[in-house]
């Protein structure tokens, strides 16, 4: 294979060069070169090969139109929805792959959607690129090269980020930028050179003018590298969590007393580095504590944040509302945040009753619910952390216990409201919840009765109580 600048292209390339060797050699009948630019290249030099399903993000000199007649009769598949942003996107042999036109993406001061110029320069695309480690492509075609102009590899080598052009001008180009760099920072283990951070200081409300959704889904990303907490301490030290987070820094005035070793905003991204790297899990880490600050109250015993929780569910609900997370995300991590503390409320051990409630209240969060709790715990105390972890272990194995001897995961009354209107001759309203209400509790204090001592119990309670209708 080719060098360019002395740079050898690496054997595993071969795999990116085999999906594309057809469609190459049609962009050079044509006239056209054809390049892979992004993280694929940057991933062949600290990645295994990429798998044969992995997703390819080329660029081309053709336009649009041109590269639309080149793919036609070869793809299997083809969608146009990015055309007017230069990027057609194709499907073949079960691989997709989007053709983009060089181009440099600029925002209008007041825009929060792109402006996209096409141009015929690999190097002037290059240069428009977000990091010097994603500024490099391989030439495909009959002479295969690496192209590296602005020395992206020798800052992978060094663990330095830097950006192509001055950072001031990348940043002007895309704000988002400021935000992604975290994520490089922590997912490839990168140290930011000066230059961007002094740009990230002086430029973060420019994040502003970028759509709530992009803001969202970079986060995300940065939420599931290995280990986020590099990337998250990089926003708040730069100001830029104060655009689309501000309770992230707000938490680092605040001093935890049970975390008594760390201010609350250590302890969180301590806590987001511990949990696996699901999205939502991470998300509900990093919202756990976040109403502390507005809870913190001064007392004989010290500092007490009481129901921290409760406010912190309903601080996660509206920032994520306003990062336009799904309804469904919403409902799962203000539920993970409202009920983080729900385990250390049992203290006096684990009763059959206590276990039906922990179960009902978590629901399908059950899973997530525990590895908070257990992560929860960041204590250097040994003996405080053996403790903690010998009790949740003593929880789940009450609940497999439970589960085997009971239907735990599907709590419900054990007569429906039909039933309950057949047995007391009710039409429906609101004493059928009555009276389903008093059957749930009593199969979360008792377990299974049976639906003829559930009927019994029934009875005796509607007898006792003072009906609300005729």
């Amino acid at each position: 294979m080719g060098t360019t600048l002395g740079l050898v292209i690496p054997v595993r390339a071969q795999a990116l060069v085999d999906a594309t060797s057809d469609l190459a050699a049609r962009f050079d009948d044509a006239g056209h070169r054809l390049y892979v630019v992004g993280g694929s290249v940057r991933d062949l030099f600290c990645r295994d090969e990429p798998g044969p399903d992995v997703d390819i993000d080329l660029t081309t000199d053709a336009v649009p139109e041109e590269t639309e007649k080149i793919v036609a009769g070869w793809a299997d598949a083809v969608w146009l929805q990015g055309k007017r942003w230069g990027t057609v996107g194709v499907r073949k042999a079960g691989r997709t792959i989007e053709i983009t036109t060089h181009r440099a993406d600029a925002y209008r001061p007041d825009s929060r959607k792109p402006e996209v110029v096409f141009g015929d320069s690999i190097e002037v695309d290059l240069s428009r690129r977000d990091f010097t480690v994603n500024a490099m492509a391989l030439q495909l075609g009959p002479r295969l090269e690496i192209i590296d102009p602005y020395d992206g590899l020798a800052d992978l080598a060094a663990g330095r980020l830097r950006t192509p052009l001055d950072p001031e001008v990348s940043f002007s180009d895309d704000p988002l930028r400021m935000l992604r760099a975290a994520r490089f920072i922590a997912g490839l283990d990168l140290t930011p050179d000066g230059a961007l951070v002094d740009a990230v200081r002086a430029m973060h409300d420019r994040l502003g003018i970028v759509s709530a959704e992009r803001i969202r889904d970079e986060l995300g990303k940065l939420l599931v590298v290995d280990r986020p907490s590099p990337g998250l301490w990089f926003v708040v030290d730069t100001g830029l969590a104060g655009e689309f987070l501000p309770e992230l820094p707000a938490l680092a005035l605040e001093q935890d007393p049970i975390h008594r070793h760390k201010d609350v905003l250590a302890h969180t991204l301590a806590v987001v580095d511990k949990t696996r790297p699901e999205r939502l899990l991470r998300l509900a880490a990093l919202l756990h504590d976040i109403g502390k600050p507005r809870t913190r109250d001064f007392g004989p015993g010290g500092v007490t944040f009481h129901h921290h929780e409760v406010v912190g569910a309903r601080m996660a609900r509206d920032r994520m509302t306003a990062l336009r997370f799904s309804k469904e995300d919403v409902d799962t991590v203000t539920r993970l945040v409202e009920l983080h503390l729900r385990f250390h409320t049992y203290r006096l051990g684990w009763t059959d009753r206590a276990v039906r409630r922990y179960v009902r209240d978590a629901g399908p969060l059950l899973d997530q619910l525990n590895e908070l709790t257990r992560c929860d715990c960041t204590t250097r105390n040994a003996a405080k952390a053996r403790a903690l972890g010998q009790r949740m272990d003593e929880l789940e194995r009450r609940i497999e216990e439970l589960r085997a001897e009971e239907e735990l995961d599907a709590i419900r009354p054990e007569l429906d409201g039909r039933e309950v209107m057949v047995h007391l001759g009710l039409a429906p309203g609101p004493d059928v919840g009555r009276a389903l209400d008093f059957l749930l509790e009593l199969r979360l204090e008792e377990g299974p009765l049976g639906e003829d001592e559930a009927r019994r119990r029934l009875d005796s309670w509607w007898a006792a109580e003072r009906p609300t209708t005729g």
